[in-house]
């Protein structure tokens, strides 16, 4: 549950920490001081909202590598890890995208993708996927990641998340402006907004990106079972992504950082915070797909 709480943090922080500039630097004033304009209260929910966004992404990369601790293998110290990069290259080549940076962070079995461009991402293994399973099974996992990388997902999760960071925006401070309105009845509103417009704003930015966080944990849910079938493409059969799947379900799964559980392997709880379908349902998938 903290690796999917934590992913969720990512843009609504960002978003929030945005508000609060915004704020800081008079632009609400600006919107409101005469009644609320909603085309420039528009325009500024865009910005703000897919600014929130497109930041997540662009520090993807270094923030999973901080935060993941993960080690980039620029030249393989053992036969393992040229295995691994060697893995990845024909994967890549395969998915016709660019040779992905490799890493491996320690921990339980876990991997993920990230990177805000599909020919300068970065993929990681845990040690404790390593140590679990057979090298077909880690293919399958560094197939799924590349399957990610290929699809996209990246971007495309990003856009969603910019579109639900706008509403999100608009509608807190359309409400907040309502709020503050109904609190300073009589008063004199070329004064600009009262604490009641702020303090709603924030509280809403935070409440209202939770709830745009489960529609996009739903599309991340959907994208997961793409990514498998995917890893099942690029290794010619889809037994390798069954076997994996059934392991990591009797494993401890790591817990990823925010920037990079949606892009995990790991099954969810199968919530509506969950970015990941539940492992029997992807199996299923899996085994049904012709």
């Amino acid at each position: 549950m903290k690796r999917i709480l934590l992913f969720i943090l990512t843009n609504v922080l960002v978003v929030t920490v945005l508000g609060i500039v915004a704020s800081l630097l008079g632009v609400n004033r600006y919107l409101t001081a005469n009644g609320l304009n909603l085309g420039a209260l528009l325009g500024f929910a865009l910005v703000m909202g897919f600014g929130g966004a497109i930041i997540s992404l662009l520090i993807s990369k270094p923030m999973a590598k901080w935060t993941s601790g993960v080690r980039v293998i620029s030249q393989p110290q053992n036969a393992d890890e040229a295995w691994i990069v060697e893995t990845v290259r024909k994967l890549a080549d395969k998915a016709q995208i660019g040779m992905p940076e490799v890493g491996i962070f320690d921990g339980d079995p876990n991997a993920f993708a990230t990177g805000a461009f599909k020919n300068s991402s970065l993929v990681a293994v845990s040690t404790g996927l390593l140590q679990g399973m057979t090298h077909e099974e880690i293919e399958a996992v560094l197939g799924h990641e590349i399957a990610h990388v290929a699809n996209g997902d990246m971007v495309t999760m990003t856009l969603i998340q910019g579109v639900m960071n706008t509403f999100v925006v608009f509608l807190s401070r359309v409400i907040g402006y309502a709020v503050d309105s109904f609190l300073r009845k009589g008063d004199d509103r070329n004064s600009g907004p009262g604490m009641g417009y702020y303090i709603s704003t924030i509280v809403l930015d935070i409440v209202l990106g939770f709830a745009a966080s489960m529609v996009v944990a739903w599309f991340s849910r959907q994208r997961e079972f793409r990514a498998d079938a995917g890893a099942a493409q690029l290794m010619g059969r889809k037994q390798p992504m069954v076997n994996a799947l059934a392991r990591l379900g009797g494993l401890h799964t790591a817990e990823l950082p925010k920037s990079v559980a949606a892009f995990g392997i790991a099954g969810g709880i199968g919530q509506l915070f969950s970015t990941h379908p539940p492992i029997e349902a992807r199996i299923a998938a899996l085994q049904n797909a012709r």
